[in-house]
């Protein structure tokens, strides 16, 4: 999971970064947000079946929690961050968001999904899977999925 952040990116010195993530430093991990997991939407049911098939890939190193039962303090994120993307904290404790966080997501889970994740984040793709997420994310809420609630706080 090494590389250098995109442009608008901060990576503390001397470590490693997701393309595009922000950094945040390791004492930004507590208990309810352990390094290594997937923050989402919990009243998005979109988003919940999403993290759902996400959690059943990832092992148990992983974790996948609600935005709603998190401790958004611990890491750095607001209410507002969280309504608008998804967020994946990796085991440094580096931050990403939108499309990126998908991709790190992918990239923890077992074969083929790691190489789905780079993809995502390759130069002329990015853009394109940034767009996809947003338009996504959206509309998430006028997505119906079995078994999920049918609606979502926008």
């Amino acid at each position: 999971m090494g590389g250098s952040p995109m442009p608008g990116a901060t990576a503390e010195p001397g470590s490693s970064s997701l393309p595009g993530a922000t950094a945040e430093p390791d004492s930004h991990t507590s208990s309810l947000i352990p390094a290594g997991t997937l923050v989402y939407d919990g009243d998005c049911g979109f988003c919940t079946a999403t993290a759902r098939w996400a959690q059943r890939r990832l092992s148990d190193d992983y974790r996948v929690v609600p935005s709603q039962l998190a401790d958004l303090d611990a890491v750095g994120l607001t209410q507002e961050d969280v309504a608008r993307s998804a967020w994946w904290i990796d085991p440094h404790g580096i931050r990403a968001d939108e499309h990126r966080c998908i991709a790190a997501a992918l990239r923890a889970m077992n074969a083929p999904w790691p190489a789905l994740g780079r993809m995502l984040t390759l130069g002329p793709i990015s853009p394109l899977a940034r767009w996809a997420y947003r338009l996504v994310a959206n509309n998430r809420f006028r997505i119906r999925w079995p078994g999920t609630r049918p609606t979502c706080k926008r």
